[in-house]
């Protein structure tokens, strides 16, 4: 398994915005072949910081997903929306 976990910060004001955008990237990645479970969360005190969980079969899936149309998509539009480059990290599940 291959989990990675992807933080991204908006603007205050684009949180709505963000929120249907990364919703509907959601589920489009879960159609994906690879993908075991890819959730996403938004913080309560700070809601324009969300976070992904997600969960792939291999590493293989994973960058096959980011090469994806939507991806490369909802990267275009969010551009305008961050306010900080989302940080992309893969993890080793310990426990």
């Amino acid at each position: 398994m291959h989990y990675v976990l992807a933080r991204i910060t908006v603007k205050p004001e684009a949180a709505d915005s963000a929120r249907q955008l990364l919703t509907a990237l959601v589920a489009q990645s879960r159609k994906e072949e690879g993908c075991v479970s890819y959730e996403l969360y938004q913080q309560a005190a700070t809601p324009h910081v969300f976070q992904t969980v997600e969960q792939w079969k291999d590493e293989a899936a994973a960058k096959a997903h980011m090469s994806t149309p939507h991806v490369g998509a909802a990267i275009a539009a969010a551009g305008p929306l961050f306010a900080a480059a989302p940080e992309i990290l893969a993890h080793t599940k310990l426990a």
